[in-house]
């Protein structure tokens, strides 16, 4: 596709100066003539020009990047303009690219030889999550006598996945709690008795059950053999996460929901080192179901259900959610409830914790606004200041409120500002992990 032409420097400065031979000629009436036929002679020349630039220059351009880039980091995308036509091509290159991210390394001008090619790497930051598309790169090329440009899109879509930064979140939030518990998921310890994991095949002991004894084995080798279990320690974590209006809230440069993601995929990549699985369901707008499985495929699997995940404009329907979860686990969970409270929800949120804890322990995750905790600690200076202070006060105090109407127990309740929430659950989980609630 090619679009209008433009007239290059070059037809510029012989338009400039033939109007420069107009005014000599306006006072040399013997250059009339000559002035005349150079304005011709320059029209025909460009319209000849432009009729055989008509046509797209035959360049073939391919564009190398990663299918999976991390958010807020900075990745490279290369573009190789090959010259497949019989003559040198000059042009400026441009890449469709998502215009709203931070860019660097373009645009670009060069000349490629017939039969070369030209290899233009530049640099791109995407400022959020999701799918994000790439169209044909847009080609400035000059005309065969140099008197025009036209532009060309020529090339591929291309599309990424802009995914968190995994690696940047778990060094931040992880660090710390490994230090306390450097064997976290490394070292088990088992414990003899009645459940249903099985561990090993031994000779009968005095005081075991006859229950235990393995007659197949036992007939095999001639002598009592019993079966010898261990506790079943590996459980499931499911993440109930609120995708409604109020997760939109940002404080600084992050979303609530952004932070309550990064939470997610901390304790998420913790749980699978312990062996646990990890799932998780969305309410509160689309309603994403990621079933509990262990191991790496169960994180990776979590990561790749959840990148292009962005709140919506619905209010949460916690008892539906609750219903909805209820449904879908038939094993007992660890089920992590994170949303943004508000006084009118202590009811309905209420009501919902108490339909999951028949079956599951359920811990309950209240992003509180940062700009709250500000407010409420700034000096007052003017009266416009003592109303903000009080209206503040006010709002934390009926927020405090509704918590207390929930009738959670205060292990199973965290009210905490966004960018603490990681490390808060991560130590939640660890005591509750340890104290063998899990």
């Amino acid at each position: 596709m090619a679009d209008a032409l433009t007239p290059s420097r070059a037809l510029l400065a012989c338009a400039g100066g033939w109007a420069v031979l107009g005014l000599a000629a306006s006072h040399w009436p013997l250059l009339a003539q000559f002035w005349q036929g150079a304005g011709v002679a320059l029209a025909a020349v460009a319209a000849l020009d432009a009729w055989m630039s008509r046509r797209q220059p035959a360049l073939r351009v391919e564009r190398e990047l990663a299918g999976v880039w991390p958010v807020g980091c900075w990745n490279n995308v290369t573009l190789r303009v090959h010259n497949e036509s019989a003559r040198t091509l000059a042009l400026d290159l441009h890449d469709d690219y998502p215009t709203q991210w931070p860019m660097e390394g373009l645009e670009h001008s060069t000349r490629i030889a017939p039969g070369a090619f030209a290899a233009v790497t530049y640099r791109l930051c995407p400022d959020q999550r999701g799918q994000a598309a790439f169209g044909p790169a847009f080609l400035r090329v000059t005309s065969p006598l140099q008197l025009w440009t036209r532009l060309h899109r020529v090339g591929p879509d291309s599309a990424v996945k802009v995914f968190p930064d995994f690696a940047q979140l778990l060094g931040h939030t992880l660090s710390a709690t490994d230090r306390r518990a450097p064997a976290a998921g490394a070292i088990r310890k088992r414990r003899r008795g009645e459940g249903t994991d099985f561990r090993q095949l031994r000779e009968y002991r005095q005081g075991d059950s006859m229950r235990s004894i393995d007659w197949k084995a036992t007939a095999r080798r001639n002598k009592p053999i019993t079966r010898e279990y261990q506790e079943e320690r590996d459980q499931q974590v499911v993440f109930l996460l609120d995708t409604g209006r109020r997760m939109h809230a940002r404080d600084d440069v992050t979303t609530h929901f952004d932070h309550a993601l990064n939470a997610v995929l901390t304790l998420g990549f913790l749980a699978q080192k312990q062996g646990d699985a990890v799932g998780l369901m969305t309410f509160g707008g689309e309603t994403r179901w990621l079933a509990p499985l262990k191991g790496r495929t169960g994180l990776d699997r979590l990561l790749a259900g959840v990148y292009d995940l962005q709140p919506s404009e619905m209010a949460p329907d916690f008892t539906q959610a609750a219903t909805a979860l209820l449904n879908r686990l038939s094993k007992r969970a660890f089920v992590v409830v994170i949303t943004n409270l508000r006084d009118e929800d202590d009811t309905a949120l209420r009501a919902a914790c108490e339909l999951m804890s028949t079956k599951h322990l359920v811990m309950c995750a209240s992003l509180r606004e940062k700009v709250m905790d500000r407010a409420r600690s700034t000096e007052v200076q003017s009266f416009g200041d003592a109303l903000r202070y009080s209206a503040t006060v006010h709002y934390l105090q009926q927020r405090r409120d509704a918590i207390k109407r929930l009738g959670i127990r205060a292990d199973r309740l965290i009210d905490i500002t966004p960018e603490k929430l990681s490390s808060a659950l991560v130590n939640r989980y660890r005591a509750i992990k340890e104290s063998g609630q899990l």
